[in-house]
């Protein structure tokens, strides 16, 4: 069965399109103050899983958009992008945790938002290699996270680099 026959091509392609304009859109408001973020290594690497989880979420929406992609093809697909999204994340988590500012304590909470995302598309790549056409409405479930997750974080760096 391939996804064509499922009808997810709109959604896919809306979710794309989302994805793709907010992450120009991070880029371009990160490049007004991107003298300030690169300063500390923490809010850069934040930055960097917010616009992962962007490339991620447009990554997973066009593999579903390739005809004739198999629901086990797919899921593959999304899980290998995942695997590699998931560097973000984890470099985030390690610039949290090394950073000892006065909100520290809260650096292990703030890691783990930014892996929600990647959570969610590896149970439905995981779920799609198993064969059932569920593993769609999760990888949806992901683009879906993905974006308020992606603008939490890259709202949170725009907002602190200026403090």
């Amino acid at each position: 069965m391939t996804l064509d026959d499922l009808g997810w091509n709109d959604f896919n392609l809306g979710i794309l399109g989302a994805a793709a304009a907010l992450a120009g859109l991070v880029i371009v408001a990160a490049s007004v103050n991107i003298a300030e973020i690169v300063k500390e290594r923490s809010l850069t690497a934040r930055l960097g899983a917010g616009i992962g989880t962007l490339v991620l979420a447009i990554t997973a929406s066009a593999l579903a958009l390739f005809p004739g992609i198999t629901v086990v093809g797919y899921g593959v697909t999304v899980l290998v992008a995942t695997m590699l999204s998931s560097a973000f994340p984890i470099h985030a988590a390690r610039a949290l945790v090394a950073d000892r500012g006065p909100h520290s304590r809260y650096n292990v909470a703030r890691s783990m938002v930014n892996f929600l995302p990647i959570a969610v598309y590896a149970a439905g790549s995981i779920t799609l290699m198993a064969g059932s056409p569920a593993g769609l409405v999760i990888v949806a479930v992901g683009g879906i996270v993905a974006i308020p997750v992606a603008l939490m974080i890259s709202w949170v760096v725009l907002v602190e680099v200026l403090r």
